[in-house]
């Protein structure tokens, strides 16, 4: 994975499953535990960018964005 300054944080629209959000909500939710009262205190909405990140750095999009075949 690149360095940390070597990336931008970009927000964009990104479209995935119903299916999809319902995992990243439950595993998070998994590892993170629940506290005392049962409260779950972890940010969902950044373990979705957190996974997505992750996905596009391990299965080279910066490789698939500079492919000119792509874009058609």
């Amino acid at each position: 994975m690149p360095e940390k300054e070597d990336t931008l944080v970009i927000r964009a629209n990104v479209e995935v499953t119903a299916s999809s959000l319902q995992a990243i909500v439950q595993n998070a939710k998994k590892v993170s535990g629940a506290d005392e009262k049962g409260v779950y205190r972890v940010d969902t909405a950044d373990k979705v960018s957190e996974m997505i990140s992750r996905f596009l750095m391990e299965n080279d999009f910066e490789g698939f964005v500079k492919n000119i075949d792509n874009y058609r």
